[in-house]
């Protein structure tokens, strides 16, 4: 067993200030369900939960949660039902394919597809790539710093790989040198990183794999929370994001693109309301998106994801993009400050005002990034990201290779919870850890942790169940 042990004589430091950014963060930008519930701390007490862990899952806004319940007493079997509440649910589906089109500047003929999640809808656009008799017409070409679910489902088709550059205009350059040697037929490439949340340029993106015969993808599920997203205007051919990180429940994702590709792929789900008609020794497949949404849908999963995006839609930009940006700078300013402590990004020329969203990525020199997570998580109620984010080639590229830390935020946030951060942060570089900790199934956690749920959920580890994510 691995036993992490306290230093002597535990202190506690007064919280740093955040000055003139008080105004444009001190108070959430919108308000979120469960903006004020209470963690229990190690040492006794309770105190608000610092939520700092939205780029895995964002909570919902609270317009959305009282959305939910005005329609959830309607809520029924979609398509070809006679009932009332079919017919309204139907409506209701339906429906937010035109919010969801429209909130990401959709040309009028953009496919709109509802799937599981981002990493569903990019392997649903892996098995709709084109082929001629029965082989792909041309590869698929990605960068080393993808999360998996745009990395993986590429794998399995004809794809190369390009490590990008230390900055951003020398991995542009990359790409056009890989673009320039032809055979390529999809670039695919994230909006933002995960990982440190710098936003990649894919205006000029799409124009390079245009001039050269390609189509691109964009994995937007970082950069839809945080940024508007227009398709039209920037040439995307293809853009998927997920609802649990848009602020909505139930995990809904969603696929927009041209529909040529679609209408000729592979049905992502083979089953009902995929078809025209069946046989029983053959199909004739239905086109549009009902050829991809085999299967009883998601239904509150999408009409919550397409409320979402009204009410991100309704933000006023300029106010958005300073309540974020006063959290971020506020948090890795007073990160660099504290010794030990190392703030990773990818590309040496992103500008930290315009081309960063609400993720900060860091490490603590001297502790495993796991026992950091625990000890903010135990001893100062915070919630954060550890380990290496499903984006393993580029936490090897970063040095990483066991993980790191990753703060993330939203329109729910407050500077005080990156204030609470950078005071456990502190406490540990001057005290140490507060309480022993050791680890239980692949995880830190306190040790003789008494500690309890609510009543009504099980009583047991966080993260039973969890794969293992150790080997390089």
């Amino acid at each position: 067993m691995t036993i992490a042990t306290v230093s002597p004589n535990p202190a506690t430091v007064e919280s740093g200030t955040a000055g003139e950014r008080q105004a444009v963060a001190g108070r959430p930008l919108a308000a979120v369900t469960g903006a004020e519930i209470q963690a229990p701390l190690i040492s006794g007490g309770h105190v608000r939960y610092a939520n700092l862990d939205y780029g895995a899952s964002a909570p919902a806004l609270s317009v959305v949660s009282a959305y939910l319940n005005e329609i959830l007493p309607y809520y029924a079997s979609v398509h070809r039902g006679a009932g009332y509440a079919s017919q309204i649910s139907t409506s209701v589906y339906e429906n937010a394919r035109s919010i969801v089109r429209d909130f990401v500047g959709g040309r009028a003929d953009d496919s709109v597809i509802f799937t599981r999640n981002t990493t569903d809808s990019l392997n649903l656009l892996a098995g709709c790539l084109p082929t001629t008799g029965g082989r792909h017409d041309g590869e698929v070409l990605y960068l080393d710093i993808e999360h998996h679910a745009n990395l993986l489902p590429w794998q399995g088709v004809p794809h190369r790989s390009i490590v990008a550059a230390d900055t951003v205009a020398g991995t542009l350059d990359a790409v056009r040198a890989e673009l320039e040697q032809g055979g390529v037929s999809l670039l695919a490439v994230t909006g933002a990183s995960n990982v440190t949340g710098e936003i990649l340029p894919i205006r000029q993106l799409a124009e390079l794999a245009h001039r050269h015969g390609a189509r691109i993808v964009v994995d937007a599920a970082q950069l839809a929370p945080h940024r508007r997203v227009d398709i039209s205007a920037d040439s995307v051919d293809y853009l998927a994001f997920s609802g649990h990180k848009l602020y909505a429940p139930f995990g809904a994702g969603v696929l927009v693109g041209r529909p040529d590709w679609l209408d000729a792929g592979v049905p992502h789900l083979a089953g009902g309301g995929a078809v025209k008609e069946a046989r029983l020794d053959g199909v004739s497949w239905a086109t549009g998106p009902a050829r991809h949404e085999g299967g009883s849908p998601n239904v509150l999963g999408a009409a919550t994801l397409a409320r979402a995006t009204q009410v991100i839609a309704g933000l006023d930009q300029d106010r958005w993009h300073a309540h974020e940006s006063a959290i971020r700078s506020f948090l890795v300013e007073g990160l660099q400050e504290i010794e030990g402590v190392t703030v990773h990004q990818i590309f040496k020329d992103t500008n930290p005002e315009t081309d960063t969203i609400g993720v900060v990525n860091f490490s603590v020199e001297g502790y495993d990034a796991g026992l950091v997570a625990a000890y903010l998580s135990a001893e100062h109620g915070v919630g954060l990201r550890d380990g290496r984010f499903c984006a393993h080639p580029l936490l090897k590229r970063l040095g990483l290779p066991s993980g790191s830390l990753r703060a993330s935020f939203g329109v729910g946030s407050r500077l005080e919870d990156a204030e609470r951060l950078l005071t456990g942060i502190r406490t540990l570089r001057r005290n140490g850890l507060g309480w022993d900790y050791v680890v239980d199934a692949g995880r830190w956690v306190p040790a003789n942790d008494f500690r309890t749920y609510p009543h009504w959920a099980p009583n047991t580890p966080g993260t039973a169940g969890a794969a293992p994510c150790i080997d390089d």
